[in-house]
């Protein structure tokens, strides 16, 4: 497959050479190449309400729990039931909870000193589910009102003239005025619906007033379909099967009390059968919404959980790389040091200058793998700075001129492009570095190079970084998979730690005939310092 680089010419990779590479800035990873993440915290945050649904505050009403709506009749008594899918009350917590006793003294610990992961943050409030039914309910209001005041006219020109227009009129005026106070104050008597369900039986009265002054067989008699419907808001699908029944008894006898030969008994069924399909619409609505907000808010668990495990997935990562590029090496060189004099010392013709040499080798070495891990150890826990940039070009110059004299393989640094490099944020400059100084330290041990050229600048709008050596270059057929499950983490690391900053890397040939060039492409917006900006 051709990669960005190869059309581009910046390299020409000779044929079946080994390559590693990462996809161009922006790409997603798949999961098993997005373990290495930045040195920040991982954090995961609880999605905000959507707009105009306003956290629960004063005395909000709380719709009751479906199980209890559905198993029961409309709730009576004080007091709202919570809606299906709330957190039950918790207990007190356990006492290794909260305090944590260390040492022979006893001290406590408070918990959030453990070094286990934090827990998953907690599901949204059911106030969503709430608001949700509460827009609901005043919808239906306003469909009643606006079906009053299309209504109103008519009924008002069929009415006779005298006491029935007068009926019809104050029918009309107590109805509306008393949908319109529930439909702009629903939080305040919205409660008190919900707990007197008597209050739904005198709006059901209400109805039956229009039904009688107007007559069963006028627009206004469409009104009465909304009360079965708040009832399957409110109180679910029992709630609405008693106001249903209760409205559709109300508009049978209408009928029957003022029957007319005319009348067909389809259209005296018709007002009943539509108030128990609006019961069935409510009672149906108000369970979607409550199992819309129960699936949300396991949703939200879920992800908060994978946020935590992604989290420390990545930690764990990140300290793989810094154990392999530091201590793990160091410890190699120890374990090699010590073989080395322990043949020395039972050689039968012992040098005694040897055996010094060597064992000054291993204690240096155990010198220098103290001291990383105490530099490591630092580094976990320093918080840098993110204002104070690191010049990249001098300490890669500095690394350079350190692997060759510790090394004895010629090395050279030589600064490219031409504009200067920004100063680096220390976590993005301490990834660079690292990577660079992976690149020489693998060439030494594996390739038997001759030279090691290094090379860094500013291209274009990226931050080029350039490791080659002129050694016996890379095994065919090499990729991540195999070095992974060989166990050999160096590339690996170095791709991670290429991917946690944003950069793009590729290990290869390139454009020389043998060897092997590394090569680190970072976009410069990700490498300048952040700066302060005033409004």
């Amino acid at each position: 497959m051709t990669t960005t680089g190869e059309r581009t010419g910046l390299f020409r990779r000779a044929p079946r050479p080994s390559e590693i590479t990462t996809p161009p800035t922006g790409t997603v990873l798949p999961p098993h190449a997005r373990t290495g993440a930045p040195d920040v915290p991982v954090t995961s945050a609880t999605p905000a309400l959507p707009p105009g649904w306003e956290p629960a505050t004063g005395t909000r009403p709380r719709l009751p729990d479906p199980s209890a709506a559905d198993g029961a009749g409309p709730p009576q008594g004080h007091g709202a039931v919570a809606a299906d899918g709330a957190e039950p009350p918790q207990g007190p917590p356990a006492p290794d909870d909260e305090t944590r006793t260390g040492g022979a003294e006893g001290n406590p610990h408070p918990a959030e000193d453990r070094t286990h992961p934090p827990r998953p943050a907690q599901a949204p409030d059911v106030q969503i589910q709430i608001n949700a039914l509460q827009a609901l309910c005043r919808q239906a209001f306003g469909f009643r009102l606006a079906m009053i005041a299309l209504a109103t006219p008519s009924a008002l020109l069929n009415a006779a003239p005298g006491w029935s227009t007068r009926l019809v009129a104050l029918a009309v005026v107590a109805t509306f005025m008393a949908s319109y106070v529930l439909f702009r104050d629903w939080e305040r008597f919205g409660p008190l619906l919900l707990r007197h369900p008597t209050l739904l039986a005198a709006d059901t009265l209400f109805g039956a007033l229009l039904l009688i002054s107007a007559g069963p067989d006028t627009t206004l008699a469409y009104v009465s379909v909304c009360t079965p419907l708040l009832a399957g808001l409110i109180y679910g699908w029992r709630g609405a099967a008693v106001f249903a029944s209760l409205q559709g008894l109300i508009l049978l006898l209408v009928h029957a009390a003022l029957d007319s030969p005319r009348t067909d008994p389809a259209e005296a069924l018709l007002l009943p059968g539509l108030c128990v399909i609006a019961g069935a619409v409510g009672s149906s609505l108000r369970n979607l919404m409550l199992r819309l907000g129960t699936a949300t808010r396991a949703l939200t668990t879920v992800q908060a959980r994978l946020a935590v495990t992604e989290a420390v997935s990545a930690e764990r990562a990140r300290l793989a790389r810094e154990m392999h590029d530091s201590v793990a090496k160091t410890l190699h060189g120890v374990a090699l040091a010590a073989d080395g004099l322990a043949g020395t010392a039972g050689a039968p013709h012992m040098d005694p200058a040897l055996v010094g040499q060597q064992a000054e080798l291993v204690a240096r070495s155990a010198r220098r793998a103290a001291a990383e891990s105490r530099e490591l150890l630092a580094d976990l826990r320093r918080e840098a700075d993110p204002g104070q940039g690191v010049d990249v070009l001098v300490e890669l110059a500095a690394r350079t001129g350190d692997f060759s004299a510790r090394t004895g393989v010629p090395a050279t640094y030589r600064p490219t492009g031409e504009h200067a490099v920004p100063p680096v944020p220390p976590a993005v400059a301490r990834q660079l570095l690292t990577i660079a100084a992976e690149a020489m330290e693998n060439a030494h041990r594996h390739a038997r190079p001759t030279r090691v050229d290094v090379h860094a600048g500013v291209h274009g709008d990226l931050l080029r970084i350039s490791v080659y050596d002129d050694g016996t270059g890379l095994p065919p057929g090499t990729d991540l998979g195999r070095l992974r499950r060989t166990g050999h983490f160096g590339l690996v690391g170095m791709v991670e730690r290429a991917a946690s900053v944003g950069a793009r890397i590729r290990i290869g040939r390139g454009a020389h005939t043998r060897g092997t060039e590394v090569r680190l492409e970072l976009p410069l917006a990700a490498v300048t310092t952040p700066t302060e900006t005033t409004p």
